[in-house]
Parts: structure tokens; sequence; C-alpha cells
């Protein structure tokens, strides 16, 4: 098992809907007994090759002498792997990543494919030069080789014209949907447009949040300079960001608990709720459990937090690292997709992180923009306010309710919320908070009611 066969079989997996990507290469991993090196290899060109789909199609699809949707579903990942080594990766050789990916078509049994897989990537490996410009065109595409934001010269124009046709430049060469590029484009503008299509194709930053039951920042932040990890702290009091490339498992502390993985979005979101020590708080939408136990941490791990999701496989989660974090107020609940209704109240608080379009964690969850369609907005709210509405019911009068998404669609937030309030005129918001993608960490909303 090579990296590149093992990034081969995720790419097949997730393609077919086996998985979330993340999910499928620590699966994928645990079998293979490749190298840490190879290790981190598989997952760059798995979440690169995924991210940057539509974009890679574009540099394929004038190579290949047949209608694309024709070629075998396995060949165009492998067209596709191939084509990010070529276009978005320095460390590799051109001639490397051609010969090895060419192999793959041994691997998935097809060896009458190389000469195809051959002819297409040497033809892509020409027109990708080595020479960057300032400017986006029609024969540049967007790069953040070495960390630094640039678009890098094709030999030919490949590329819709960015100033004739800038939505449709921007589903190329940013890699979004065309729906979601007409979107924001319309919304947002061509120049912030470039700036969040840089931040969701660049590997997002990995921030924790120090464990308030058994540590705090300072002494987390010590254990990490004693191991030689770099961090820096973050504008939450728990936050650290951890630079460089670091197994999660392998960072100091995370065996006995001392840290979650938390974005520092996600971090706002339970302290906007504020929980006191002796509370009892639902937690309607509770895995995979990072806010659950932050609300824990709050309450220092006295009163009750019911959480509640419809997933037995994801309340084990939620289980798991309550178990890891050494919090034991969490009681697990099993909604039912259907009919099982939450607890009954009254609780003294409730969060309601409710399912949304993930538009505000593009670059975490990769696969996210090729799953998400605009027909399915008007469902996604309607169990929004439907969510907000069982929280709103559940909570005491006089409690507090946070409603948070990781969506930057102001539909799915401000609208839910505005919503519910024409039906409960007595609801106050109290606060609101918007993240914006990249300053400096992921893309979400929450706000915090108050029931009269």
């Amino acid at each position: 098992m090579t990296a590149r066969a093992a990034a081969l079989d995720v790419l097949v997996r997730s393609q077919s809907r086996q998985g979330f990507a993340a999910d499928l290469v620590d699966e994928n991993l645990s079998r293979t007994g490749l190298s840490p090196q190879d290790r981190r290899f598989v997952t760059q060109l798995v979440f690169g090759t995924i991210r940057r789909r539509a974009t890679l199609d574009a540099l394929i699809r004038p190579f290949v002498q047949r209608p694309f949707h024709e070629v075998e579903p396995v060949l165009v990942d492998i067209l596709r792997l191939g084509a990010f080594q070529l276009a978005f990766l320095t460390h590799v050789p051109k001639h490397a990543a051609v010969h090895e990916t060419v192999g793959l078509a041994d691997y998935v049994g097809n060896p009458r494919a190389k000469g195809f897989v051959n002819g297409v990537l040497r033809r892509v490996a020409e027109a990708v030069t080595d020479e960057f410009v300032p400017a986006a065109g029609a024969d540049a595409f967007p790069t953040d080789l070495d960390g630094e934001p640039r678009y890098r010269k094709l030999a030919r124009p490949l590329l819709p014209d960015p100033v004739a046709e800038p939505a449709a430049y921007l589903a190329a060469a940013f890699s979004w949907p065309r729906w979601l590029a007409d979107r924001w484009l319309a919304r947002f503008g061509p120049d912030e447009c470039h700036r969040l299509g840089f931040w969701f194709n660049a590997p997002p930053p990995l921030w924790v949040r120090a464990n308030a039951l058994k540590t705090d920042r300072e002494a987390l932040r010590l254990r990490f300079a004693a191991d030689t990890v770099p961090v820096e702290t973050g504008p939450h009091p728990q936050a650290l960001k951890v630079g460089g490339s670091h197994a999660v498992r392998e960072l100091p502390g995370f065996a006995d608990g001392a840290f979650a993985v938390q974005d520092l979005s996600s971090m706002a979101v339970a302290s906007a709720l504020a929980p006191e020590p002796g509370w009892r708080v639902l937690d309607l939408c509770a895995a995979p459990g990072g806010k659950t136990t932050h609300l824990a941490e709050l309450m220092r791990n006295r009163g009750q937090i019911v959480a509640c999701d419809i997933e037995q496989k994801r309340l084990n989660t939620v289980t798991a690292l309550c178990h890891r974090l050494g919090v034991t107020i969490v009681e697990p609940h099993l909604l039912d997709k259907v009919a099982t209704e939450p607890p009954a109240g009254p609780f003294d608080a409730a969060l309601v992180d409710v399912p949304c379009s993930n538009t505000g964690v593009l670059g975490r969850r990769p696969e996210v923009r090729w799953r998400i369609h605009p027909n399915e907005f008007e469902h996604l709210i309607r169990l929004q306010t439907r969510l907000l509405l069982t929280a709103i019911d559940r909570v005491r009068p006089g409690g507090a309710v946070v409603y948070s998404t990781c969506s930057i669609e102001p539909d799915e937030n401000e609208g839910v919320v505005k919503a519910v309030r024409r039906g409960i005129k007595s609801l106050k918001v109290e606060a609101e908070g918007h993240a914006v993608p990249g300053s400096p960490a992921d893309g979400g909303y929450w706000a915090r009611l108050r029931k009269a």
C-alpha cells in the first residue's frame, strides 16, 4: 500500500458517500502501516484533491478526448490525484507525480488505462508552469504554495476569464459549485470572494481548547513548548493555535485530557451561553461533543447537561470525549429522527448548535461544498427553526438559549432568529456574534436569546 493508493481508496469511498474524508482517512491510515511522512502525504492528497476538484477538472478536461462524464469514475479520481500533485505541490517532482500516479491504474486492476492516464497527466504537466503572477487570469489559477497566496501561470488559457465571467472563474479557480459562486459574488463582491477562496482552500489552522478542569492555557502552552511544539495564544482565554504539522493524538496532554481540539469560532458559543455550576442545561445537537464538554468546563463539572443527538454512533463520540477530558455531568440522550422529543424541562439554559450548510467551514470539511445544494436551504431553515422553538419551550422563564451555526448565510442565521422572534414577541436577543472566515479562524454565527 503506497500513500497514493491509500489516498485513492479514500477518494473513491468519499465519492460514494461512505463517510466524510476526515473519518475515512483515519480509518484507512489505521490499517496501512505507512510512515508518519507518508501518512501526512495521504492527508494532503485527499483533502487537497477534494477541495480543488473543480480546478483540477478544469485543468484535466481539455486533454481528455472523450466526454468527461464517460470516463470511468476511478480513472477520474486518479487523474485528479495526479493533477493535484502537478499543480499544487512543490515537493513532488513532475516526473515522479506522473509516473507514480500512472501506476495506480495497475492498483485498480485496469493496466490498459495507463497510456490514457499518462497522456493526460503529461499534457497537464506541460500546461502548468513554474511562473507566478500577481493577479488572476484565464491563464492563471490561485494557489497558496508555501503559504503565500499567489496565482500560478498556465502555458495557455484553461479557465474562464475573471473579468468577462467572474462567477465562472470563481467556480473553476477556487473550486466552488457554480451556485455558490453566484451567491457569494452578488453578496461579497470579487475581492472578498478571492480572499475567501484562498482561505477555504488552505489547510485550516489547528486550534485547541485548554481543558479548564485539568489545566489552564498558560500551563498547556508551556507543556507544548517543552515538547518543541510551536503555539500562540488566541483571543479566547482557553485558545491556543498549534503551529507546524502534528498528529493530534501525539501532542503532549492529549492522552490525559489536557485539551480538546476546537476551532476558535466554536469556543465562543459555549462562552456566550455562560452556564453556571449547578445548572441543568439542554444541548440539543451535541455531537461530536466539543461544545458539550466546553459547557461542562464552564460549569466546573457541577450540574447536569443533557446531550441529545439522533445517531448513537455520534453520541458515542460525545461520551468518549467526556471520558478523555474527565467530564462526568453529561447525560447522553438518543433522539428518534422522527418522533422522540427531548426530555421535558425546565432547563436553566439550552444550546442549539443546529445542522446547517457548513459554508463557514468549507476548508475544514472539504466535501461539504460538493454535497450541499441550494434547494436544501428551505429544508434546513425549517429544521433549524423547529429545533430553536423546541429549545425555547424547554427552558424556564428567564432562561437563556444560544442558537449557533457554522454557516455564513444570513437566512440560516439572523433570518431564523428573526422569524422565531416574530412568533414570540417577548423573546429578547441579548447578543450576537458573527465569525468571518479567516479572521482569524472558521466562519459561523451565534445569538443569545432570553426567554421572558
